[in-house]
């Protein structure tokens, strides 16, 4: 009981931070879409010199891509206005810029939020997670399947080509029409953006500066997802014992990145206070933290830790850690025996 009572108050605790300022909102927009129109062009007009030229304009356009994409997250959240409307409408411009479907992406995202860390709860808007256990009792086949989809080279190689490429141009299973439809405009606009592209500028000219844009962007969203919920001591429960407040607490990171990064990702390495309050902007979320002494107790993670966790596969039911295949290779082949189904897997389901 006492310890409900310390995550409520937590919870209250930021509060205060949940509190949408249109002045900084609307200078956000400038400070993020302009410089990313600036560089794009900068990357077009560097073709005439050298190639080199264009993929450093074009890494910079990457990360005010990132900068563009937390904005839609704030949108889908309701956090960027006050008006729903505004967010509704901001949400689906930045959406199209970073090839994201608006009404799927914040249904899906929801669902994240209040599923994180629930062991029973697996399967829409998250990584792929199997435990060892589960792990040990799957079919080869789905050994095989797990072992590709959490193999750095495809997750960050080509995993962002599938998901905002293709994964995200078709509806979710069971959306409803609203959501449906939003996908639909949201192709629509997307085709004509750049089809227009390719008529102002070329077919050539247009991938050879859009493509290292969609890609590094892209392996660099996948990146913070994963390394932000995929640390070692993170937090997983089965319904009955799992925390809303512990999951966002505990299975959220505070990734710890220099000053000119933290700004270019908007402030999204707070994840813990985010996840704690998804109504709390992104522009306040280093405040929240600052000003709430037990948020500091949250797991610190710097870009050279991070590359840990490029080894971690599996979730250790025993130990509550991720682990990575060769930890618990004995164990493994203990747990792995010829009565055993890959219907002992559960319900784990690849994310959507």
């Amino acid at each position: 009981m006492a310890d409900h009572h310390k995550q409520l108050q937590l919870k209250k605790s930021v509060a205060p931070y949940e509190r949408t300022e249109l002045s900084v909102s609307i200078r956000q927009l400038f400070n993020t879409l302009l410089p990313l129109v600036a560089l794009w062009y900068a990357a077009y007009w560097s073709l005439s010199i050298s190639y080199w030229l264009t993929l450093a304009f074009g890494v910079a356009t990457s990360f005010f891509v990132i900068r563009t994409f937390i904005i839609f997250h704030d949108c889908c959240h309701g956090s960027f206005f006050k008006s729903k409307r505004a967010n509704d409408i901001m949400g689906i411009i930045t959406g199209v810029i970073t090839m994201v479907p608006y009404q799927q992406w914040k249904n899906s995202h929801a669902i994240h939020h209040a599923t994180s860390s629930n062991l029973d709860k697996r399967g829409v808007g998250d990584l792929w997670i199997l435990t060892v256990e589960e792990y040990a009792s799957s079919s080869k086949l789905q050994k095989l399947a797990y072992r590709l989809y959490r193999n750095p080279f495809i997750m960050f190689g080509l995993g962002p080509i599938y998901v905002f490429l293709f994964q995200y141009r078709f509806n979710r299973k069971g959306a409803r029409r609203k959501e449906r439809m939003n996908t639909y405009l949201m192709n629509a606009l997307i085709v004509v953006t750049y089809a227009l592209l390719t008529w102002a500028i070329g077919w050539e000219a247009m991938l050879l500066v859009q493509g290292p844009v969609f890609y590094l962007s892209g392996v660099l969203g996948v990146w913070l997802f994963y390394v932000q919920h995929q640390f070692e001591d993170s937090y997983f429960e089965n319904e009955e014992e799992w925390s809303y407040v512990k999951a966002a607490v505990d299975g959220s990171s505070y990734y710890k990145l220099p000053k000119l990064f933290q700004w270019l990702t908007g402030n999204i390495g707070f994840h813990h206070v985010h996840h704690l309050s998804p109504k709390v902007p992104n522009y306040y979320l280093e405040s929240a933290h600052d000003a709430v002494p037990p948020l500091h107790k949250a797991t610190t993670i710097t870009i050279l830790q991070s590359l840990e966790s490029l080894k971690f596969r599996l979730w250790d039911e025993e130990s509550k850690r991720f682990v990575s295949f060769r930890a618990v290779k004995d164990r493994l082949r203990n747990l792995a025996s010829p009565g055993r189904t890959a219907a002992a897997a559960g319900n784990p389901r690849k994310a959507s």
